[in-house]
């Protein structure tokens, strides 16, 4: 497990690492690179009075003061993400053993918010550390795959 966090603001290229069994493993901060703004990317970004469209904001007193607020919220959002103060990432996992580089891409997850207003991050390192055993699974085959292909040239 990753005993160090994500800082409460990132920046692409941003690592934490840990060691799991022989392994070294990496996680790292990587801007995605995909264009979309949130309200392409999520359905029902912008709030809504209508129950059958995505972003509903639900029936009930003030559900116009609630809509109002959520609009605001949505548009805050908006402008922090054109403004560059918060954007979309992937955690990477690359695997290392005594030095040498396993696996430069063992485990990733794209689309992550980063520096998402009011938030401190701290999902990335859940992230990293729920992608750690596939990362982990990753290298162990990937040594496999090296010792008998070591093997393999040891027996010409």
């Amino acid at each position: 497990m990753f005993k160090t966090s994500f800082s409460s603001f990132v920046c692409s290229g941003d690592i934490i690492t840990c060691e799991a069994g022989p392994f070294t493993v990496l996680a790292q901060v990587v801007a995605d690179d995909c264009p979309d703004a949130p309200d392409q990317r999520q359905d029902g970004f912008w709030p809504s009075l209508y129950k059958d469209a995505p972003g509903f904001i639900g029936p009930g007193p003030n559900h116009r003061q609630r809509f109002a607020e959520a609009q605001a919220k949505a548009e805050a959002v908006m402008e922090g993400w054109r403004k560059g103060d918060w954007f979309y990432c992937g955690i990477v996992l690359s695997v290392s053993l005594e030095g040498v580089m396993l696996t430069s891409y063992a485990a990733s997850l794209w689309g992550i918010e980063a520096n998402y207003p009011e938030t401190d991050n701290y999902y990335l390192s859940d992230v990293a550390n729920e992608l750690l055993p596939e990362a982990v699974t990753v290298a162990r085959e990937t040594l496999a795959r090296l010792a008998a292909h070591a093997q393999a040239k040891e027996d010409v």
